[in-house]
């Protein structure tokens, strides 16, 4: 599921501060190449033994990956329930506190990204 986000799609910023930024919030860097990044945040639901990932894509306007100076565009957040073995079901409803913690973590990203 594609979250709709305020102003998050679209900023462009360093590799360095992007880095910086995702590792003191908890996301993960896990897919990466040349000219794009995907980075993670696990929720869990305790409750249901549940596992969810809010994933959120980047792609190089220019230079290339793990270059610090490589200024990176944000392009579409989404979450989806954690499959075994492996995989991500983008099309399971999210619970409504999984769904309010991703929008708060992405919140934090726009804001500290813009700082």
């Amino acid at each position: 599921m594609i979250i709709e986000t305020n102003g998050l799609k679209g900023t462009k910023t360093d590799f360095a501060h992007l880095e910086e930024v995702t590792h003191k919030l908890g996301f993960v860097r896990w897919q990466w190449e040349y000219t794009r990044a995907t980075y993670d945040f696990k929720i869990e639901d305790k409750a249901n033994k549940e596992e969810y990932f809010l994933r959120v894509n980047t792609r190089t306007e220019s230079g290339k990956l793990e270059s610090p100076y490589a200024i990176l565009r944000v392009e579409d957040a989404y979450i989806g329930r954690a499959t075994f073995p492996h995989g991500l079901d983008y099309e399971s409803p999210i619970p409504d506190a999984i769904m309010n913690t991703a929008k708060q973590k992405l919140a934090q990203l726009q804001q500290q990204l813009a700082e």
